[in-house]
């Protein structure tokens, strides 16, 4: 356990915090001739790691040090227009919800050519010892972080997507 940050900041924190610099890559192009579904997921969690690293420094440098860190637990994806190849593209994140090992998050990916909002992503993710394999507490400073983005991000309109269930819609 580090009892120390190893990167990021204690806030305030933007809201939503925007994180930008990605392009559709060639190969993430599927036979459809836009983004394949299974990029959406690596831009995601490319996106995440920026939040975890520059913001809440519990990224990269965090899991080396103390031997943990988040998982993925569940996550929902809604695709809502489609991206082609070498479009610009960035996103909005927010934390919704946190608790002593968990924090419960929704992104927004828009293009960058119109700013049209492209694909959502709504998870949670758990603290993991990787000795243990176990969920574990984060450290005091991450929990505070994590509890002061949440209430910098309270007071941001609900999109739509966040909890929405999956399945076929019919009319009575």
């Amino acid at each position: 356990m580090t009892d120390k940050p190893t990167g990021g900041h204690d806030g305030p924190y933007e809201a939503p915090i925007k994180v930008t610099g990605f392009t559709v890559l060639p190969e993430w192009i599927d036979y459809n001739g836009h983004m394949n579904v299974g990029f959406y997921g690596v831009a995601f969690d490319r996106a995440l790691d920026v939040v975890m690293d520059d913001h809440l420094g519990i990224g990269a440098a965090f899991v080396a040090e103390a031997e943990q860190g988040p998982y993925v637990l569940q996550s929902h994806m809604q695709f809502l227009r489609e991206v082609k190849e070498g479009e610009p593209f960035y996103f909005l994140y927010r934390l919704l919800d946190r608790d002593a090992k968990r924090g419960h998050y929704f992104g927004e990916m828009f293009s960058g050519v119109d700013d049209a909002l492209c694909a959502t992503q709504e998870a949670l993710f758990m603290n993991v010892s990787h000795e243990t394999g176990r969920s574990a507490a984060y450290p005091d400073w991450a929990q505070e972080r994590m509890a002061r983005m949440v209430a910098d991000h309270a007071g941001l309109p609900k999109p739509q997507q966040i909890g929405q269930n999956i399945g076929i819609r019919r009319k009575a």
